[in-house]
């Protein structure tokens, strides 16, 4: 029986687009490439989902890669801003998410992102107001499909893998979830009518 409900965020319940934040910063089209690059496809992005960089530390090696001026500044403006340009909200999911919460479900997020989200997840998560509990990988030190992640989920909330459900846009974190003994299912193609099919098919016993 499912009495919990596992959902990502990113392209979830939140769309996410880093050149939102990269464009509105940047003096043209190239210099936001080179912005966005150096940011948002770095392994420093990675290693603050990881929560193992500071802040100070990704800034300085991001801008490293920029030339002197305008583009480091736009670097920092990214990272200190992105989550006010980057994530708005996927028509239909708070609605979602409040008709669940009525029928009974536990509701959980656990995403891949940086300590930062703590300080603005409120603001910019539909619906998230309603949930039983929220946890961000860069708090435990690892990510989605690491199997210590959902163990992490699991502990934390003591959950029972087999009485969750878990909602992601990647094949290999619904992949990674299913080994640890949680279904799911890939919601790769956005679209909630039939996400709402699925989850209607599960049997919730609260």
């Amino acid at each position: 029986m499912v009495r919990n409900l596992v959902f990502d965020m990113g392209n979830v319940l939140v769309f996410y687009d880093s050149r939102r934040a990269s464009r509105r910063f940047a003096q043209d089209e190239a210099e936001m490439e080179a912005v966005n690059t150096s940011v948002f496809v770095s392994p420093e992005w990675l290693m603050l989902d990881m929560g193992v960089i500071s802040q100070e530390e990704a800034l300085r090696r991001m801008q490293a890669r920029l030339p002197e001026g305008h583009a480091r500044e736009a670097a920092r403006m990214c990272l200190e801003h992105w989550h006010e340009h980057c994530m708005w909200p996927v028509p239909g999911m708070e609605e979602l998410v409040g008709d669940l919460k009525e029928q009974g479900f536990k509701l959980y997020l656990c995403s891949n992102a940086s300590l930062r989200m703590l300080d603005c997840y409120l603001d910019v998560i539909p619906g998230i107001r309603l949930f039983d509990g929220v946890l961000f990988s860069a708090e435990v030190k690892c990510m989605k499909p690491q199997k210590e992640m959902y163990g992490h989920l699991f502990g934390r909330f003591r959950l029972k893998p087999e009485e969750c459900f878990f909602v992601d846009d990647q094949p290999m974190n619904i992949q990674g979830a299913g080994e640890c003994g949680m279904d799911g299912y890939c919601f790769g193609d956005g679209d909630v009518r039939k996400l709402r099919e699925v989850l209607a098919g599960l049997r919730n016993i609260n």
